[in-house]
Parts: C-alpha cells; structure tokens; sequence
C-alpha cells in the first residue's frame, strides 16, 4: 500500500509548487501544476498563512480538494463492494 501510494503522490509533489515556485518551473510543469491537487493544498496553505490571506482564492482551492475527495472516496468504496462481492 505503501509503493502504491509513493507512486502516486511523489510525481504530484514534483509536479507542483512544492519545492520551487512555478515561476520558474518550465512551461510544462506549469500547465501540469493546475489541473495538480497537491498545488490546490501547497497553493491554499501558502495563502492561508500570508498576513491578509485571498479568502476566495483559499475557499476555491479547498473546494477543489474537497471534491477530489468526495470522488476518491466514492471510487474506493465501489471498489471495495466489488471486492466484496467477488471474495
């Protein structure tokens, strides 16, 4: 579970804003980095924390997690029952 997930989420972490700020990533990584949830999370927490965060720019991000989440979460619980059913 471990592998899987390091396999998923490393390459999202490298693709965003991270570990450098996209300005001056190149071209690619910064069209990749929008559509990228980590870079919603990095994005929003970089706000939230300045001394007059974008309180929209922060409810957006947040609301983009939020239903990246709610997908993720009805995917898995699909896969689950159809684990379930086949075991």
């Amino acid at each position: 579970m471990i592998g899987a997930n390091q396999f998923l989420v490393l390459p999202l972490t490298f693709l965003s804003a991270a570990f450098m700020p996209l300005a001056l990533a190149p071209d690619w990584i910064v069209a990749a980095a929008q559509f990228n949830p980590v870079n919603w999370a990095v994005e929003a927490g970089r706000e939230a924390l300045v001394a007059g965060p974008d309180v929209g720019f922060v409810a957006i991000r947040l609301a983009g997690l939020a239903i990246v989440a709610v997908l993720a979460a009805t995917m898995a619980t699909r896969a689950f029952r159809t684990y379930q059913r086949s075991a």
